[in-house]
C-alpha cells in the first residue's frame, strides 16, 4: 500500500493470540513458544523497535506511522491483567451505565449541556429483567470488552512515550481515533464466546451454554464478542451501533489531535463536524506536501476531504465547519449532512440480525426518513421529519445529488448475500485443486472451499518405516502422524490427518460440535491413498450430508451430520497442506504445527457446483450484479 514497511495482520480481524500476521510480505509467527503472547503488545513492540530504528539511522529524518492494532474490534481478547482491572464494573447494568455514560459527556464538556438522552429500544431487554445468569454473563462480557479497551489504550501510550523519549513529541502531529465505527452488534443479543457462530447465523447462543466459558471469556479458547445492549450502551447518547450509517450511533467516534509546537490550546474541544476523509488532508496541509497529481504515471482523483488545521488555534474554537456536507451510507442506511442538518433513512432491521431479516426489495423508495436538527439536537433525538416535509425533500435531493458524485449508486441492502457472492479470485471456476509436499498460510479467499456442496479429498501419501515395525507419535523411528490438509482452525473448521498412524477426518462445526471420522488401523509403511467423500444433502445453505473415509478404496468409517458451516469458516485462519499453522481443529489431539512425518506425493480437491435453492441462486446472482455494476 505504498509503505517502506509493514507489521500486522491480514483482513478484518484476527485472533489476538494466534494471529494471521505478516512482516512485509512473509508470513510470520511470533507466537510460537512464547506463553502469554497477545498481538497488541506485539504491535506496540514491533512499532517502538521501527521508530528506534528509524532514529538511529537519522535522528533528523520525518516518519510517518500508521498505527492500527485491532482493539476494540472483535475478538474481545485483551490479557487476563486487564480483564481483572474491570472485575464487578459493569455490574449496575447497560440501562444505568448509559445514564454515568451520559452525566460524565455534559461534565466532561464533549456534549452540550442541552444534549438529550435517546430513548432506549423496544427491541433490547432492560437490565432489571434478566435472570441473575444473564446478569452474571453479560457483566462478563463488558468486563472483557472494557479490558480490551483499556488495554489497547495502554499499548498505543507506549508507543506515544517513545516518540516523546526520542524527543520528537513536541513536533510530531498525532491523531487519535478511538472506536469501531460505532460499538459493533454482531454480537447478537446474547452475545457469544465464538463470533463465527453469528457471523453463520446462529443468533441465540444459550445462556447456559455461554456461562461454560466464563471464566474463559477472552483467552485463546475464545473468539468472544458482547450483547447488543452493551454496544447500545457504548454509542450513549446516540441511537443504534456499528453498520448502521444512518445514525451517528453508527459512525460517530473519538478523536484527539495533538501537536504540542503547533496546539497551544491543550484539552481545548472543537465542535466543528468533519468526517474521516479530512484526516488526510489535514497531514498534507500540517506537513506542507501538496497532494499528488500523477502517480506512476497516473492521474489522481481530487482528494475528497478538507483539512481540519483551521481548527488548531484557541481562537478558532467556535468558528464554522469547512465542511458543509456529507454523505453517509451502507447496507442502504443512509444519511446526508448539511450546514447543521442531517437526514437519515430508518433502519428496516436492526444489524445484530446479520443479515437474515427481509428488507425492502426498493432500496431507493422503500425507506422511511428522519430529520434532525443536530445544531440544537446533538443526538438525534427530536424528529421534526413530519413537522418539516419540504425540509426533509431538500435534504433528500441532496443526497441524491452527492450519491450520484460520488458514486454510491446502485445502493443494495443485502448483507450475506454480498458476503458469500464469488468474486474475481485465483479460486472462482475451478472445481480441481491439486498441491503436493508441504504449503501453508493461503488465505480462506485463495483456497478450495467446501462450504454447501459435496467433495472430495485424495490424499497419495509415503508412509515411512519397513514391513512388521510399529507407528509411533510423530519423531518416532516408524510410521507417520500429522496434518494432510486442513482449513480453518478451533472455532470452525476441517482436517484431515493422521493419528497414531490411523486416518482422521475431523469437522468441527463452529466449536459447538465436532464430528469425527476415524479408521481403526493405523496405516502400514509403504503408499496408500486415503480418500474422504462428502454427499452433501442440499440445496440450501449449511445442510448436512454424509461422509465417507476410505484407504486404498476400503471404507473404514462412515458418518451422517445434521448441519455444516453455512457461510464463512474462518477469516482469519488459513488453509494449509502437510501442516497446521494457526489453530487446530481438534486440541484434544493435536497441537500445531503437527508437520505430517511421512511423504506426501499428491492432494487433489474436487469440488461438485454449490447446491443453494433456487431463491438463493437469485440472491446471489441480484449481489453479483450490483458488484458488476
Amino acid at each position: 500500500m505504498g509503505f517502506d514497511y509493514f507489521y500486522g495482520f491480514m483482513g478484518g480481524e484476527t485472533d489476538q493470540w494466534t494471529p494471521y500476521l505478516f512482516r512485509n510480505t512473509t508470513q510470520v509467527f511470533p507466537w510460537v513458544g512464547k506463553p502469554g503472547y497477545n498481538l497488541t503488545t506485539d504491535m506496540a513492540d514491533d512499532a517502538i523497535a521501527h521508530l528506534r530504528q528509524i532514529n538511529a539511522a537519522d535522528p533528523d529524518q520525518p516518519f510517518f506511522l500508521y498505527y492500527v492494532p485491532g482493539g476494540t474490534h472483535s475478538p474481545h481478547q485483551p490479557t487476563k491483567e486487564w480483564i481483572d482491572k474491570f472485575k464487578g464494573k459493569f455490574d449496575m447494568g447497560w440501562n444505568a451505565l448509559r445514564e454515568q455514560i451520559f452525566a460524565n459527556q455534559k461534565r466532561l464538556g464533549v456534549i452540550p449541556e442541552n444534549t438529550q438522552l435517546t430513548a432506549w429500544p423496544d427491541d433490547l431487554k432492560k437490565w432489571d429483567t434478566l435472570t441473575a445468569d444473564e446478569k452474571k454473563l453479560f457483566a462478563r462480557q463488558a468486563e472483557v470488552f472494557a479490558g480490551y479497551a483499556a488495554y489497547t489504550d495502554h499499548e498505543i501510550g507506549r508507543v506515544i512515550q517513545e516518540v516523546q523519549d526520542e524527543g520528537k513529541l513536541d513536533n510530531t502531529l498525532i491523531i487519535y481515533i478511538s472506536g469501531d465505527n460505532g460499538t459493533s452488534a454482531e454480537g447478537t443479543t446474547v452475545g457469544t464466546p465464538n463470533q463465527y457462530t453469528a457471523y453463520n447465523g446462529i443468533l441465540d447462543l444459550p445462556v447456559a451454554e455461554q456461562l461454560k466459558a466464563y471464566d474463559a471469556w477472552g483467552s485463546a479458547a475464545t473468539y468472544p464478542h458482547m450483547a447488543v445492549a452493551w454496544s447500545w450502551a457504548f454509542d450513549t447518547p446516540f441511537k443504534w451501533t456499528k453498520q448502521v450509517a444512518s445514525h451517528f450511533g453508527g459512525t460517530r467516534q473519538g478523536m484527539a489531535i495533538c501537536w504540542p509546537n503547533r496546539i497551544k490550546d491543550a484539552g481545548g474541544i472543537r465542535t466543528q463536524f468533519h468526517h474521516m476523509i479530512d484526516i488526510v488532508p489535514t497531514i498534507l496541509e500540517a506537513t506542507g506536501i501538496p497532494a499528488p497529481l500523477m502517480v506512476s504515471g497516473i492521474a489522481q482523483k481530487p482528494i475528497e476531504g478538507v483539512s481540519m488545521t483551521y481548527t488548531f488555534d484557541k481562537s478558532s474554537a467556535n468558528v464554522p465547519s469547512a465542511r458543509t456536507t456529507q454523505y453517509f451510507e451502507m447496507f442502504a442506511n443512509r444519511a446526508i449532512y448539511h450546514d447543521g442538518w442531517i437526514a437519515a433513512t430508518t433502519p428496516p432491521a436492526p444489524p445484530w440480525l446479520l443479515g437474515t431479516a427481509k428488507l425492502p426489495e426498493d432500496v431507493v423508495n422503500g425507506y422511511k426518513w428522519e430529520l434532525y436538527n443536530i445544531a440544537e439536537d446533538y443526538s438525534e433525538s427530536n424528529d421534526l421529519a413530519a413537522k418539516m416535509p419540504d425540509k426533509l425533500r431538500e435534504m433528500q435531493e441532496l443526497f441524491m445529488v452527492e450519491a450520484t458524485k460520488y458514486n454510491v449508486f446502485p445502493l443494495d441492502n443485502s448483507i450475506l448475500s454480498r458476503i458469500i457472492t464469488p468474486r474475481p479470485s485465483a479460486t472462482a471456476g475451478r472445481n480441481t485443486f491439486t498441491y503436493s509436499g508441504e504449503i501453508s498460510g493461503l488465505p480462506e479467499s485463495d483456497a478450495p472451499s467446501i462450504l454447501n456442496r459435496s467433495y472430495t479429498i485424495t490424499a497419495e501419501v509415503d508412509i515411512p518405516g519397513s514391513a512388521g515395525s510399529t507407528v509411533g507419535r510423530a519423531g518416532s523411528q516408524d510410521g507417520s502422524e500429522g496434518m494432510i490438509v486442513t482449513g480453518g482452525g478451533r472455532f470452525g473448521g476441517y482436517g484431515l490427518y493422521l493419528l497414531k498412524g490411523k486416518p482422521v477426518f475431523l469437522y468441527n462445526f463452529l466449536d459447538l460440535e465436532r464430528f469425527r471420522w476415524e479408521g481403526q488401523d493405523a496405516l502400514a509403511p509403504g503408499k496408500h491413498t486415503i480418500v474422504f467423500d462428502f454427499k452433501y444433502d442440499g440445496p440450501g445453505f449449511g445442510k448436512g450430508g454424509t461422509g465417507v473415509l476410505k484407504v486404498d478404496d476400503k471404507e473404514v468409517a462412515t458418518r451422517k451430520i445434521p448441519h455444516t458451516i453455512p457461510f464463512i469458516i474462518a477469516v482469519e485462519e488459513t488453509f494449509d497442506v502437510g501442516v497446521d499453522t494457526r489453530t487446530g481443529v481438534e486440541d484434544k489431539d493435536y497441537q500445531v504445527p503437527f508437520r505430517f512425518t511421512g511423504k506426501l506425493d499428491k492432494l487433489t480437491l474436487k469440488l461438485a457446483p454449490v447446491q443453494l435453492t433456487r431463491d438463493e441462486h437469485q440472491v446471489i446472482r441480484h449481489a453479483r450484479a450490483g458488484a458488476d455494476n
